[in-house]
């Protein structure tokens, strides 16, 4: 009866308070900004980056502070989750629609869409599995390519 009323009690408290991160709605709300999620994905890229770099110079040191190890590996890892669920829940479920695939141009052009942002998924994969800045570089690269191919611009 106790953890029911506990159960309980933590439903209501999260019901009246949702977190503040909740996922996109999915319904056509006009709220979000395309602009915006690519910015994002850049703070993604810049943390994950960082994350790297601070693994990497800790573990060369000669007394090693594991606790800060771990929670640069934990920060790495949640920001390429993020990023991921940038891609693909806002961009590849929600903004970039299926054309026709009659007409070449617009499939071709579609086509392009996904496959950036697929390695932009594989890329961040790749990213949470080492300390590679080859991996930051190519998502930088696959972000200003579908900038490009997305908005028409840089």
């Amino acid at each position: 009866m106790k953890k029911a009323l506990v159960f309980a009690a933590l439903l209501g408290l999260y019901l009246a308070q949702p977190p503040l991160l909740l996922p996109h709605c999915e319904i056509p709300c006009g709220i979000y900004d395309d602009h915006l999620r690519s910015h994002l994905i850049e703070e993604h890229i810049a943390t994950i980056e960082k994350s790297m770099k601070q693994i990497v110079e800790l573990s060369a040191a000669g007394e090693k502070n594991y606790n800060q190890i771990v929670r640069w590996v934990v920060n790495k890892e949640e920001h390429a989750d993020e990023l991921q669920h940038v891609v693909s829940q806002y961009f590849l479920h929600q903004r970039i629609k299926p054309v026709d695939p009659t007409d070449a141009a617009q499939y071709k052009d579609y086509l392009h869409k996904l496959e950036l942002l697929h390695r932009m998924l594989v890329a961040a994969m790749k990213a949470k599995q080492g300390t590679d800045l080859a991996q930051v570089d190519d998502l930088r690269r696959l972000l200003k390519e579908f900038n490009l191919a997305y908005f028409g611009e840089q």
